[in-house]
């Protein structure tokens, strides 16, 4: 008999494979229509505090396997946008204003750079190699989730140069593959600010981040496709409804096993991505 902490690990592991391979591999269970209702849930669920940046970072990768990965950037932004206004009216004025200006100008350098990147891949239809990009963006964030406790116990003296590094970082993954939290995220935990000015901060910097995404994602249809975005303004109401569960959970479930079961999936679909051969 395996000790109880090693079978739970088990199912975790097996449960995760059978998403995958069930649903991305051999496409027999979840059409389009669930996982866009499963996306929308999972931004209202991170957006409410649950489960931290994880959901959301699983969010574009789900989708790259049902449509380019290019056109999965630009369609996730109108969800998350939807879900930061919610998370400003939750976390209204409770962010550190001097790190968001710290980070910010070079954020947007950043989102200049990655936009232009994905623009360019897009259009020359290099989707293979954007999927090889988000698969190891989508490794970073395991890799970062795993190494994120050591930070909050490392002695540190605060540059600004590294929030600047770190806005730039953020701006940058979050314009090319939605993926800006590692870079923010091992920043703010350096600084030993409290939880909820954390989650504030961070919840006005991606606002503004995903807001200057927007422009730049509609200059080209192969990232932002308004008749694919038409087809699921439907979900839009569910990512409120996420965001009221995302609370209640808080406090009452047990978010390391959520988080756990994430990381799992996540560190699976980063491995489909590198190493799937090409559609």
């Amino acid at each position: 008999m395996l000790p109880e902490k090693e079978r739970g690990q088990q199912l975790f592991v097996c449960g995760a494979q059978f998403v995958v391979r069930r649903c991305f591999v051999e496409r027999n269970i979840m059409d389009f229509v669930i996982l866009v209702f499963i996306i929308a849930l999972l931004i209202g669920l991170s957006k409410g505090g649950f489960g931290g940046p994880v959901p959301v970072a699983l969010i574009t990768p789900l989708l790259s396997q049902f449509m380019p990965a290019a056109q999965a950037v630009g369609l996730v932004l109108p969800l998350l946008l939807v879900g930061d206004l919610i998370a400003l009216r939750i976390y209204w004025g409770q962010w550190d204003m001097q790190r968001v200006k710290l980070m910010l100008p070079p954020a947007i350098v950043g989102i200049v750079v990655g936009a232009v990147l994905l623009i360019a891949l897009a259009d020359s239809h290099q989707d293979l190699t954007l999927r090889r990009i988000l698969g190891a963006f989508t490794l970073l964030i395991v890799l970062y989730k795993i190494g994120s406790d050591l930070l909050k116990n490392v002695q540190y003296q605060p540059l600004d140069w590294h929030g600047q590094l770190a806005g730039w970082g953020a701006g940058f993954g979050s314009a090319l593959a939605n993926v800006g939290a590692p870079p923010f995220t091992a920043y703010m935990l350096l600084q030993k600010v409290t939880p909820t000015v954390f989650i504030g901060t961070a919840t006005l910097f991606f606002a503004i981040v995903n807001a200057l995404k927007l422009p730049f994602t509609l200059l080209s249809s192969n990232v932002l496709n308004l008749h694919l975005l038409a087809s699921i303004i439907w979900a839009v109401p569910i990512i409120p409804v996420g965001s009221w569960l995302g609370k209640k959970f808080v406090g009452r479930v047990n978010q390391s096993v959520f988080e756990r079961f994430m990381l799992v999936l996540l560190f699976l679909m980063s491995l489909y991505m590198l190493f799937a051969p090409g559609r």
